[in-house]
């Protein structure tokens, strides 16, 4: 049925990197089911690959007995000494060979089939076992073809697939054009193995700079956390343990030659590398990089930093459409809130010259209030008394009788613009 069945078996194996046992087992399944199928479902067949010989050896058994009731599944006792077995016995269960050849062309064909997809099984299981365990590396590959939007990338002996979501944005490629991405997940679903390969995840990121900088992947340098725009601009924060290692140095590399290796590969994308520090806000400052920053008020339990700049480095430090300090929020975790110079002088003077609304606060006691982060009226009207006193030169006397006429101003403002009843 199959010729040079030993050499077709190792070079089967070969090809398709499979186990030779799992082709064998393959071949003999597919044997015994045409064997079946031409000769009848409920006889007692067995089917055995000979590797000496080269060749499936089909049998079929039966018992001996002393009077045949079913041809198909018993023998005489004198018929098999005869043919068989000289020296049978009553109950023995004996094989004969049967010829691969009279299945029959339907029954061969079906066997061919069942050999096929077993092997294109086992070919998935290998893909998925090679891949499993590599999420989170780059793959190398070529654009072979794209369905739906999605771009299926030609890896080898395997495909990977990278859905509109994970594609950076103005980013084109041409069928057989190199590609590299990353790979965030392998799923087993009915057609195979799925490898997912993505451009936009930042891990993508994270395993470029780990190829660029040989510091990182030996362990000197750690990469704390990324935050991306796809396309547009990357944020990444790195440390290191060791104190002769500048860890924003070792990732720009000399003359910038390392960045722009990852720069290169995401097309341009602007990245800034950040010094980490466990101080929160020398942390938000340079994650606001480029841009300086004067001064900090943070509110720790809220997670919230009020950040001033010079007015020249409000844009800077904003970024178009809010990206810069976008991102520098989503690299920190910190609610940031950036103002200029100019917007806190004028919140403070507005803010002080609503406190000196009420009675017996001068320029001074306002200044004061306000530093104290009593920004206005309303803060003073929702304060606790014991917390007005706390401030040096507040007593509980004073600090009460300003809630109550801070009450009252606010009742006062918020009813002036009402009708009058009629």
């Amino acid at each position: 049925m199959l010729p040079d069945l030993k050499r077709l078996i190792e070079q089967m194996g070969k090809e398709k990197g499979i186990d030779k046992e799992i082709i064998v087992d393959a071949l003999e399944t597919a044997v015994l089911t045409a064997a079946r199928k031409k000769m009848g479902q409920d006889l007692d067949l067995e089917v055995h690959y000979n590797e000496e010989a080269g060749e499936i050896e089909t049998f079929l058994f039966k018992t001996v007995v002393e009077h045949v009731l079913n041809p198909d599944t018993q023998i005489s006792l004198e018929e098999a000494r005869e043919t068989l077995d000289e020296e049978a016995e009553l109950g023995d269960s004996l094989g004969i060979k049967i010829e691969t050849e009279t299945f029959g062309r339907i029954a061969v064909q079906t066997a061919k089939q069942i050999i096929i997809q077993k092997v294109k099984d086992a070919e998935r299981d290998n893909v998925y076992e090679e891949y499993k365990d590599r999420k989170g590396e780059l793959a190398n590959g070529f654009v072979q073809r794209f369905e739906g939007g999605s771009i299926i990338v030609s890896l080898g002996m395997s495909e990977g697939i990278i859905l509109p979501s994970e594609q950076i944005r103005r980013e084109s490629f041409r069928r057989g054009e190199r590609i590299r991405a990353f790979i965030y997940d392998v799923k087993r679903i009915s057609k195979g193995p799925q490898i997912l390969l993505s451009r936009t995840h930042p891990g993508f990121v994270r395993a470029l700079f780990e190829m660029e900088v040989p510091e990182i992947s030996e362990g000197l340098i750690e990469i704390v956390n990324i935050a991306r725009e796809p396309g547009n601009r990357t944020k990444i924060s790195v440390r290191s343990g060791d104190r002769d290692i500048d860890p924003v140095g070792a990732c720009v590399g000399m003359r910038g030659s390392r960045v722009q290796g990852v720069v290169q590969e995401l097309r341009g994308e602007k990245i800034d590398i950040v010094p980490y520090s466990e101080d929160p806000v020398r942390y938000v400052c340079n994650a606001l990089s480029p841009a300086k920053v004067d001064r900090v008020y943070m509110d720790e339990e809220a997670r919230t930093m009020e950040v001033i700049v010079p007015d020249d480095q409000l844009s800077l430090a904003i970024g178009r459409a809010g990206q810069n300090v976008r991102l520098a929020a989503r690299l920190t975790g910190w609610k940031i809130d950036v103002k200029n110079e100019t917007g806190i002088a004028e919140a403070e003077k507005e803010g002080a010259e609503s406190l000196m609304k009420i009675s017996g606060i001068g320029e001074r006691t306002a200044d004061l209030l306000y530093g104290e982060g009593f920004k206005g009226v309303a803060m003073v009207a929702s304060a606790d008394p014991e917390e007005l006193s706390s401030i040096k030169g507040v007593s509980t006397k004073k600090a009460s009788a300003w809630v109550e006429e801070a009450k009252k101003i606010i009742d006062r403002e918020s009813g002036a613009g009402l009708p009058e009843d009629r």
